[in-house]
């Protein structure tokens, strides 16, 4: 039973995330990817890494274990304005530009 708890409490876990992510990118003026699997892959993998490491390093960006380095890898990372800009997206898909 407690794993059934345990995966009830991830899903509510992403949900809160989801919520969280989906704010910041209306304050920011872009917004989610439009494909709930994939933003859930990413989140779910972001809450991985954060049990895992202690942050929510991005999971498609490579950890050095350099603190310093890593720290610019956090969700949302120091790249993803840029490349929203640039790609229309951020390099996990996770955010995108408001067309």
């Amino acid at each position: 039973m407690s794993g059934l708890i345990q995966l009830f409490k991830m899903e509510e876990e992403i949900k809160k995330l989801i919520k969280r992510y989906q704010k910041y990118a209306e304050e920011k003026g872009f917004k989610l990817n439009s494909n709930e699997k994939v933003v859930e892959g990413v989140v779910r993998a972001l809450l991985i890494r954060e049990k895992q490491f202690g942050k929510k390093y991005c999971p498609c960006r490579k950890m050095t274990n350099d603190k310093k380095q890593d720290k610019k890898i956090i969700c949302p990372c120091i790249y993803h304005l840029d490349e929203i800009e640039k790609d229309g997206h951020c390099f996990c898909n996770l955010f995108f530009k408001n067309e």
